[in-house]
């Protein structure tokens, strides 16, 4: 690949000893170096790595950043923190005014802390949506890798059944699979919360993989025509080496802008589901307090607020991110 003017970098040489004219040396630098450069000069990039971070350590850290804040999900007896006339919190928003013990508020009827649920709801939405984007881009990328570069009956078949899956509707299977969740674990709540949870991932992945193997696919039958891939042909290189070894590398761009671009469909996608009812269960969800604060807009609308920005500033953030991620690994694009 040739690179542009601007990504070579110029190093003046000590004069020789016969007083002989200074030569100047250029040095190139990799593909993924000159996006690494661009990354760190784009001020919206390193903004949204910030957020992106910011939000990572709090699912990674909620259990202490709970203790530390002195707030629990734990179910606490209503009459001590709501006032059980107009089911609004006795101290803190909306008719009161901050409330140290409770930073975000107390939820109305329940009494929980919002806070910790926030907490714990960001936990739940980056958990999810990380293995989701994991599993389907593993799966996506081995199956565009092996239908790009065997083709015939392989790449037929793959392709096949990447459009066959795309023509399965995604709500209607979810939908469909949230009441036999709910009939055969029902009644084991902790069963429950640990199945709903893995049961939602896997329907994620079974309707996320097709986009990531088509655009591998893609790329993969123009690199299988490159002469690395034909001299390694020749001498008699493993497929498995040349898939692997030889092709992968050369599809980290795309695969790492797929998965950037993956993670905020999938947060949007899970809170989604979970404020339809068809989510997670037994388990604090951004989408599940966005379900009930609804209800309590007009009297408490910070109630509702809270899960929503949260959610509205992890997705711009990733979204953002993943763009940029996209133009940095660009050789076309001038940021």
């Amino acid at each position: 690949m040739t690179l542009p003017a601007a990504d070579l970098v110029v190093h003046e040489a000590p004069p020789t000893p016969g007083g002989e004219p200074e030569r100047k040396a250029i040095a190139g630098r990799s593909p993924t170096r000159i996006a690494v450069d661009r990354l760190r000069k784009d001020p919206i990039a390193l903004i949204c790595f910030v957020t992106v971070v910011l939000f990572s350590l709090i699912a990674i850290f909620a259990g202490p950043l709970c203790d530390l804040f002195g707030v629990s999900t734990e179910t606490v007896r209503a009459s001590t923190r709501i006032d059980l006339t107009t089911n609004l919190p006795l101290e803190g928003p909306p008719n009161g005014s901050y409330d140290p013990e409770h930073p975000f508020g107390v939820a109305p009827a329940t009494g929980q802390d919002n806070l910790a649920v926030w907490i714990y709801g960001c936990q739940t939405s980056l958990y999810l949506a990380a293995m989701a984007a994991v599993f389907s881009t593993v799966i996506g990328v081995t199956l565009g890798l092996l239908a790009g570069f065997l083709g015939g009956v392989f790449d037929a078949i793959i392709s096949f059944f990447t459009d066959l899956f795309l023509t399965f509707p995604f709500l209607l299977a979810a939908l469909a699979l949230a009441p036999i969740i709910n009939e055969r674990f029902g009644t084991d709540p902790d069963k429950l919360r640990t199945v709903s949870f893995y049961a939602l991932v896997g329907i994620l992945v079974f309707f996320g993989w097709m986009g990531v193997a088509r655009l591998v696919r893609g790329e993969v039958l123009s690199l299988r025509e490159r002469e690395f891939v034909h001299a390694a042909r020749v001498i008699g290189v493993p497929t498995r080496r040349i898939l692997f070894r030889e092709m992968l590398p050369n599809l980290i761009a795309p695969i790492v802008v797929s998965f950037s671009l993956g993670l905020p469909a999938y947060v949007a996608a899970e809170a989604g589901l979970s404020y339809l009812g068809i989510g997670v269960f037994n388990r604090e969800s951004w989408g599940q307090t966005i379900n009930t604060a609804t209800k309590w807009w007009e009297e408490y609308p910070l109630y509702l607020i809270e899960p929503v920005l949260g959610i509205a500033l992890l997705c711009v953030a990733l979204n953002l991110l993943g763009d940029a991620i996209r133009d940095a690994f660009d050789p076309k694009t001038r940021r």
